[in-house]
Formats: C-alpha cells, structure tokens, sequence
C-alpha cells in the first residue's frame, strides 16, 4: 500500500505509541472519554516484558479505576504485603521482618502479581473493548511533523501513517519517538538495572511479596555480601499447575559495581545460598535470565512539548525507592487523558488547547515531583555500602520506624487525615524541590 495512498492514512483525535500498561491505560481513558484513540503495538500479543510483576495497592487502586477484572480467575495473584529480609533479619534466624501493606483511605490493603505476559495483553484487549483501536504489528519508525516541527501523527516501517493533533510515547525506556522528537535522557537522574527468571517453587502461594536487602553468597553474616538487592514474588499456579515465583535483583547506578557486574552470575550465586527447600536452583528455572533497564525519577524531560506526551517509562516515571514503574505509568495515564480530552473540548490548535497539553507536566510534577526528589537522595545513599549496612543493622530491628520506613518507600499514604507517619511523609515530599 502506498504511503500517499487516501486508505493508508488513519486519522484519530489522538495516538498512543506502545501498549505496556501505560499507553493501554492512556487509550483506554481517551477511550471512555469518547474520544477516537489508535493504540499502537510493535509485537504481537503475547509478548513478555521484563519486570517483577509486583502490583503495589498504588497500582491495585489505577487497575479497579480503569474497570480491569483483578480476581484470582483472571489470573491475578493476591498478596498482604512485603517480607523483608537484611541485616540480622534473615531467613535461617526466623526473625524477618512482615510489614503488611497499611490500612488507608486512599489505597486498598492488598496488592497483586501478574505476569507481564499477560498483563499488557489483559490491559490492552480492555482498552480495545472500551473503544480504543488496537493496532498490532504497527512498528513506529519516525514521527510526521508539520512545518513548526510539532508531531501530527506517526509512520510505520511498513509505511502506514496514523495522524492526529496529539501524539502520546509510551515507547519504553529508550523511547525513540521521544529521542526523534528531541527529548533526551536527563544522565543526572537515577537509573538501575534488573535481572529476572521465573522458577518453579512451593513459595508460589505464599502471601507476602520478599525484599532481601542484602545478598550473601553464602551463608549470611560469613561470607561476601553480594551488591544490589534481590525480590521473591509469589505468582501463584500457572495453567500447567505448578507452583511459580517471580525471582529478580536490582541495582542503582550510584553503587560502584553498576556496569562492572555479572548480574546473572550474581543471581545465581544468591540463588544457591537460599534453603534448599525453596528448590530456586539452576534445574527448577523455567525462563532464562534475562535484564532491562529502569529510568528512574522523570529522566526524560519535558513531559509534553510540540504535541508529544510521554508516559510511563518513555519518561522516567519510575520511583527511585524501590523500582516501581507500573504504578505511575497507570497514573500518569489518567492525568494524560485528562489534558488530552480537556484540549479536545477546547479546540485543537488554540491557546487555550495548548495550555491543557502544558498541564499535563505540571500535573506530573505535584503529583510526584517531590517524592521523586526524595527519592533521589535515597537512591544516592543505598548506592554507598556503609551507609546502607548502617541502616540495615540499626534501622531494620525498629518495627515503628520500619513502619514509617515501608510507607514512604511505597508511596502509600492518605493525603487527608492519615496517622502521623502520614503527615511526615506527605510533609516531606510537599517542602522537596520537584525533581
């Protein structure tokens, strides 16, 4: 079909380029907004993507706004919050440490694992059935601009063009439509690195989601402590009836063996010192070990210029505390929609149309600007091994403190009443510069 073809050119109030829950979750909002949405996929579904698949009740709470099913039929995992392991909290000494997730207003008590191989395709098929046209195969090779160089549409490496007056990147980390369009990596802000396998283990039932702070080699307080940190996320039974587990570590580039380390020999090693009863060795692993990056902390800026929004990863939306991305993804999706749709109602191509686009970064900056500065900070003191070792050693045996320590690394507060922990925490984050 030719480019220049009437019936090779599809025009929408509005495209999204990529359909990780980000992007599904924007076409999916433009969708119940009334608005005619193309949503934009280069694989085919299913298609794997490397994450932990840990839902926080941050991203429980963005899943039940957008109407998704999260029952345990629909392949959704429950859990009751996080088991932390570090320091003197070590699985052979029985004393690790439960923090379930808080009791609030504003987020359930609960949170969930799925599988990114089924939760995009679960998250885009949705965004299909509210209206959204979902466009598999369609590999975005460059963006069309006008003669003010602002986007209005995208072309394909088959030659499709999808045109409208807004144009949402929801293209990952490296984000190429953002890079086309100019914007480039912020290298000040944090980034990390993550590996993952799934691994067949009678841990796949189990109820609280793991954080091991420190990785040991061996056996723990006696042999090397290994850098990064590492997570066990139980994902219940598969369709083959096995019990599985989501197993993975991380790293920030403010630790000095970032870039110098084998991230998949450092996971085995781990492996291997876990108990045996466990069975997360090399012979229950059932997917190869496999990497991605994380942007940390808005990396990529602006959120908005010449008509292009980022979401998700495309933008650095990743939390610094903890590696989070999914959650904010799912949100900024929400408040893009909003800017989108209040552009639409006032006119493509007014002023008054631009300053709702303009919205969208200012959005973003109040809702995480702050707790994402702070984060920063975080991410820089935990990339240092003795300030890390002092927080484990003396910060983990404090339940009240760790109590505080758990919402503020989730992210996981009532923004209205709350308890103490609350208030400092939302304190802190409000006097924070905006990241």
């Amino acid at each position: 079909m030719s480019v220049d073809a009437p019936d090779a050119i599809r025009r929408a109030d509005a495209i999204v380029v990529g359909a990780g829950p980000g992007g599904s979750a924007t076409a999916a909002h433009l969708a119940r907004r009334g608005l005619d949405v193309v949503l934009l996929e280069k694989a085919t579904f299913p298609r794997d993507k490397i994450c932990g698949d840990g839902l926080t009740p941050r991203a429980v709470r963005a899943l039940v706004k957008l109407g998704v099913d999260i029952s345990e039929a629909n392949g959704f995992h429950r859990n009751e919050g996080l088991r932390i392991y570090g320091g003197a909290s070590q699985v052979d000494e029985g004393t690790d440490l439960f923090m379930p997730w808080p009791e609030l207003t504003d987020f359930p008590d609960f949170g969930l694992t799925c599988a990114r191989m089924d939760l995009d395709e679960k998250l885009a098929r949705h965004a299909a059935s509210l209206g959204a046209e979902l466009v598999e195969g369609a590999n975005v090779s460059a963006p069309v601009l006008d003669g003010d160089g602002r986007i209005t549409g995208v072309e394909t490496k088959d030659g499709r063009r999808f045109m409208a007056p807004v144009v949402v990147a929801a293209d990952g980390v490296s984000s190429r439509l953002g890079v086309a369009m100019g914007v480039h990596k912020l290298d000040e802000r944090p980034m990390g690195v993550a590996v993952r396998a799934y691994y067949v283990s009678p841990r796949g039932n189990d109820d609280f989601m793991e954080s091991w702070l420190e990785l040991w080699d061996g056996e723990p307080g006696k042999s090397d402590v290994l850098p990064g940190y590492g997570w066990i996320f139980p994902m219940g039974v598969d369709a083959q009836g096995r019990s599985v587990v989501n197993v993975g570590l991380g790293m920030l580039d403010s630790s000095e063996a970032f870039g110098k380390t084998d991230y998949k020999d450092l996971m085995r090693r781990w492996l291997e010192a876990t108990p045996a009863e466990w069975e997360l060795r090399e012979e229950n692993r059932l997917t190869p070990i496999r990497g991605a990056a994380l942007p940390m902390g808005f990396n990529r800026k602006p959120a908005y210029a010449k008509g292009l929004l980022l979401v998700g990863d495309s933008g650095g939306m990743v939390n610094p505390f903890n590696g989070e991305g999914i959650d904010y993804a799912l949100e900024a999706a929400e408040l893009a929609a909003d800017a989108i749709a209040q552009a639409h109602a006032r006119g493509m191509g007014s002023s008054a149309a631009e300053k709702a686009l303009e919205g969208y970064s200012s959005q973003l900056e109040s809702a995480f600007g702050g707790y994402f500065r702070l984060g920063h900070v975080f991410a820089w003191l935990i990339g240092k091994p003795a300030v890390m070792h002092v927080c484990i050693k003396y910060g983990l045996p404090r339940r009240r403190l760790m109590k505080l320590v758990h919402k503020l690394l989730a992210n996981l507060t009532d923004r209205r009443g709350g308890d103490l922990d609350d208030h400092i925490i939302n304190t802190l984050t409000r006097l924070a510069p905006k990241a």
